[in-house]
């Protein structure tokens, strides 16, 4: 089980670094945050954070290693030009198998969100979703945007929650069932992309071959619900 941070590749003007399930991204309380983690562990080396994961989110962060890389970056976020795609597991059954996920993200009590019928603070998810083994569904998931909680919301409101996802209704389970897997962007002329299975979760070491069938392992190459 992965309970770590590890290192995913070492560019002159951006790490990629896999982030544990669990792991809040800045300190919380007592407990190391991720960037906090890495300045400890990394103490000669600068980072510049351009993007965050929720504390159940475990996967792909893009640190930037200087202010000019930092500023491009943002910019690509900023612009969409960056693409994500992020595994999860519900074990509800969801209002529709594939599709599109649309909406404002409204902000509710006790740090929740929830999704509206506005285009205010507008969201947009697009997925997928496969069984993995009987009463188990696995959802590959593309952010069109950034919003706070959007991937949890938007499978929160198709009745399909993220298993351990107690916030939003999911069941509790030994971690928060969310993935950021799969990372892509054009940088100094050349397509980057990384991906990275998960590394902790009983329900994750089971899903390899339904990812396979359903073609989740080359995600860039599907067509997607508009």
């Amino acid at each position: 089980m992965s309970i770590l941070p590890y290192v995913l590749c070492r560019e002159a003007d951006y790490w990629v670094v896999n982030k544990p399930a669990g792991m809040s991204f800045h300190a919380e309380s007592q407990e190391l945050g991720f960037m906090q983690w890495m300045h400890e562990h990394y103490p000669d080396q600068t980072f510049y954070p351009v993007h965050r994961l929720d504390k159940i989110t475990s996967g792909l962060i893009l640190l930037a290693k200087n202010k000019q890389a930092a500023q491009m970056f943002g910019q690509m976020f900023e612009r969409h030009l960056m693409t994500k795609f992020y595994l999860a597991i519900s074990t509800k059954k969801p209002k529709k198998k594939q599709g599109s996920i649309k909406g404002g993200m409204q902000q509710g009590r006790r740090g929740s969100w929830m999704l509206n019928q506005t285009n205010e603070n507008f969201a947009h998810t697009q997925f997928f979703s496969t069984p993995s083994k009987p009463g188990v569904r696995l959802f590959l998931l593309k952010p069109r945007t950034g919003k706070t909680h959007q991937l949890r919301v938007a499978l929160k409101s198709i009745g399909a929650p993220i298993l351990g996802d107690v916030r939003y209704g999911g069941e509790v389970s030994d971690r928060g069932y969310l993935h950021a897997f799969y990372l892509s962007f054009d940088w100094l002329g050349e397509t980057k992309v990384y991906q990275a299975a998960p590394g902790s979760g009983k329900e994750f070491e089971c899903v390899e071959s339904a990812m396979l069938e359903a073609g989740f392992t080359s995600p860039s190459e599907l067509v997607w619900p508009k």
